[in-house]
């Protein structure tokens, strides 16, 4: 037989046996969708972390009352107890930092706050913020309309505020200018300066449903109300400036908390890039468990294939019998089950790859990251089901290659 005539062959058996094939397909493809899903969803938040990094630049680095990251009750509890970051320790750290080079923001945030302008009003999800005037280029924030924050803003404690697109949206429905209007967020009033361009959805949370207000107003206005501690951006001159940069940090964040030489640090440090690894290795372990379990279904599925080629040649044992009777050699009929195993199980890797790419796509669009086809998980994944096809299908086939064609021309 030829290549052609084993993937005909392998055709016939499976239209003949619709919903075996049905079945076992389906098998295959929840396990392939689990593969390419996972990788497929790891892949784009790793970007997402990575383009984020870049934007703030590699040689950044916070210094807040908590860690980013808290894997446990426990760690959060001890953290909590921690005493805040005042606005007055902020400032302290920021003239220290004088002459270092260092570009230093302080910020603070508070959210589901509602803003009004009129009649009109937001929800009550946007997010306030506190901040300096370097605030703006460590984030990466450009401008649409107006201005930034400036330090004669900070100075002064204006009521001024610069508001995302998300909020102008909400109360500016017909599209004017916002800038030189008011806004009152809590019986404050303040007057719009800026708006910033649209940056679009991280992780499922827009950017955009913000306004940036004067670190001094937000601290007098909120922090009777909130508990609050504020947080230090700060980025180095330069990359080889950054180490340096970060030990006198943590000896100049000591001293002005007033700390002992013996005891521990009650705030955090963390490199900006040491963090997104980080959250980069958690991503990769959920794409690898979303794999183990994707290998657990083709397991599963295999199982599948050989039972479904184990009937297929029991209901064949007579064609069998009249092949090798008219001159079918046993690698012939080994290639021939084989193939069709392999073929059953490819068609469900690519059926299953077209799924987890939907679902991958569906992700990213509402996590609002790129979309990242996983090339080579879809590699691997065909490569596996390929392993899988002929692990699985190997027995099978050898029992149909080593039928005695008398027995099989005997069969009922």
């Amino acid at each position: 037989m030829t290549i052609g005539e084993y993937f005909s062959s392998a055709y016939d058996t499976f239209r003949s046996q619709p919903v075996r094939t049905a079945l076992t397909l389906v098998s295959i493809a929840i396990g392939i969708v689990a593969i390419v899903g996972a990788g497929s969803a790891s892949t784009a938040l790793e970007r997402a972390l990575t383009s984020e990094i870049v934007a703030a630049g590699s040689y950044t680095f916070l210094i807040q009352r908590m860690p980013s990251i808290i894997t446990s009750g426990e760690q959060w509890r001890r953290y909590r107890r921690r005493p805040p970051i005042t606005y007055a320790q902020g400032l302290e750290y920021k003239y220290r930092m004088e002459g270092t080079g260092a570009l230093v923001a302080l910020y603070s945030v508070t959210s589901a706050v509602t803003v009004r302008s009129g009649p009109q009003h937001t929800d009550p999800d946007v997010s306030l913020v506190g901040s300096d005037e370097n605030f703006f280029p460590l984030r990466n924030y450009r401008l649409s309309l107006g201005r930034p924050l400036v330090s004669d803003d900070i100075a002064h404690s204006r009521m001024v505020a610069v508001i995302g697109n998300d909020v102008r949206a909400d109360l500016f429905p017909d599209g004017s200018n916002p800038v030189g209007k008011e806004i009152e967020i809590r019986n404050q009033r303040y007057v719009i300066v800026g708006v910033l361009e649209p940056k679009g959805g991280v992780f499922g949370q827009s950017q955009d449903n913000l306004v940036i207000i004067p670190i001094p107003v937000f601290v007098r206005t909120y922090a009777e109300e909130w508990t609050y501690s504020i947080s230090v951006f700060v980025r180095a001159s330069s990359q080889a400036a950054l180490e340096d940069l970060f030990d006198e940090s943590i000896g100049v964040m000591r001293r002005i908390r007033g700390l002992r030489p013996e005891q521990e640090n009650d705030f955090e440090i963390e490199m900006l890039a040491s963090l997104a690894d980080q959250l980069g290795s958690f991503m990769q372990f959920v794409g690898l468990f979303g794999a183990f379990c994707g290998g657990i279904a083709l397991l599963a599925a295999g199982v599948g294939i050989m039972n479904i080629m184990l009937i297929s040649v029991k209901e064949r044992t007579r064609e069998i019998g009249i092949r090798k009777a008219v001159g079918a050699t046993v690698r012939s009929i080994l290639w021939q089950f084989l193939i069709e195993a392999i073929v059953l199980s490819q068609v469900g890797a690519l059926a299953g790859i077209a799924i987890g790419s939907l679902i991958g796509a569906i992700l990213s669009h509402v996590a609002g990251v790129a979309f990242v086809i996983p090339f080579w998980w879809a590699v691997g994944s065909i490569l596996v089901c390929t392993i899988v096809g002929v692990s699985f299908g190997a027995y099978p086939a050898w029992r149909a290659a080593t039928l005695s064609p008398i027995e099989a021309l005997r069969y009922e």
